[in-house]
């Protein structure tokens, strides 16, 4: 989401010719992987909806973001707030109190960097030498303790670490390194068919200091790449000067193919994957695609016609999934509306966000044992009332 995130102390069939290549024709389902059993869910897109392919039932993903992985390793006080909770098995008290709340799915935003060993991250600190096979196991020890108590994982690239300081911020767009991170998510995740994966947290156009419009990401470009891109991540300030040549998602799910992994693969549009107004004309051709749609009310697309208008006809032919949901005030009526409305077509939503942060307004929880916030007892009725109507 468009704005900083709260620092820890250290204590298809569609019409063709709009746009570039979609889908030639819809193939089905990925087959089951023969003797794996996560215990959560295995998705797969079948045409315009995801359904397990455990018993073929629809599945609609509906949980929470779980947030501080994509931060805490390059602040240098633990992999993630894992690390601060003070009880003997974090990983499993974790997953167990969001699985309380009816949850069936949790987003787990990742760092790039401390994920490959890139620019000094993981950072340690006088009490311990972090590494990025650390970081990973730490993913991974999560990743199987949310799947035990039933819960769908989505593996989503969101952050990086500044060049030089320990901070951590969102580019514009994947670069080479991200098909480096790709390869080797997917390559290890490819076994595991209660995992999706998020392409790109939020592709986004840059603005100078006196908001002059200094790099506009066309869809052409969020597609096949080749776009120049400032390297100043979204809290630190640009003049556009200095740049890397964008990756497109297209080039991102090649490498997750290529890696073996056959599962899920979400991909966010436009303006903070707020946009998806030509999500349909520019998608890869892919089987296995879900359209991203991140939903604040400090967006454009924040009302009923928008949803209307660009929303309704994607899920009419791909999953959609609401990847991030949330507010200035959560309790102030959007998310209901948003809710109702998504409820209505089928189309799930993951909350932002699952993290103690007493400051924050889209703060789930008040501790990391569960116990909700005004706008997390929203979220918690909202997904056990859907649990009771999916049993």
């Amino acid at each position: 989401m468009r704005h900083a995130r709260w620092i820890v102390p250290v204590a298809a069939v569609v019409v063709l010719l709009t746009g570039g290549a979609i889908y030639a024709e819809r193939r089905d389902p990925a087959p089951a992987q023969p003797g794996v059993d996560t215990g959560a869910p295995q998705p797969v897109v079948d045409g315009n909806r995801l359904v397990d392919q455990r018993s073929d039932a629809t599945f609609v993903p509906r949980g929470v973001n779980w947030s501080s992985f994509e931060y805490a390793c390059t602040q240098g006080w633990g992999m993630s707030s894992l690390d601060t909770l003070g009880v003997g098995d974090a990983a499993n008290s974790q997953a167990a109190a969001i699985a309380s709340w009816g949850a069936n799915t949790v987003r787990l935003p990742l760092n790039q960097d401390c994920w490959l060993g890139t620019r000094g991250a993981p950072v340690s600190d006088q009490f311990e030498e972090r590494t990025s096979q650390g970081y990973r196991h730490s993913v991974d020890t999560f990743v199987k303790a949310l799947n035990r108590q039933g819960l769908v994982v989505i593996l989503d690239l969101h952050s990086r670490k500044r060049i030089g300081q320990p901070e951590f911020g969102n580019v514009a767009m994947p670069d080479s390194e991200s098909l480096s991170f790709w390869r080797s998510v997917a390559g290890e995740y490819a076994g595991n068919p209660s995992v999706m994966f998020d392409a790109f947290n939020e592709p986004y156009s840059r603005y100078d200091a006196t908001d002059t419009l200094v790099f506009d990401l066309t869809w052409e470009c969020w597609r096949d790449g080749g776009c120049q891109a400032p390297v100043e991540d979204d809290q630190s300030a640009t003049d556009g000067q200095m740049t890397y040549p964008v990756q497109g998602v297209a080039a991102v799910v090649a490498e997750i193919r290529d890696a073996g992994a056959p599962q899920p693969i979400l991909l966010g549009g436009l303006d903070y994957a707020n946009d998806l107004s030509h999500w349909l004309d520019f998608a890869p051709d892919d089987d296995q695609l879900v359209a991203s749609f991140h939903s604040y009310d400090f967006k454009d697309c924040n009302d009923a016609k928008c949803w209307d208008a660009v929303l309704a006809p994607i899920a009419d032919r791909v999953p959609v999934l609401t990847g991030e949901l949330g507010a200035k005030d959560p309790a102030d009526g959007y998310v209901a509306r948003y809710l109702a409305w998504a409820d209505k077509h089928e189309i799930g939503s993951l909350f932002w966000v699952w993290a103690d942060h007493p400051t924050d307004p889209m703060a789930l929880v008040r501790d990391q044992a569960g116990t909700p916030t005004t706008y997390g007892a929203l979220a918690r009725r909202h997904l056990r009332a859907a649990a009771a109507d999916d049993s």
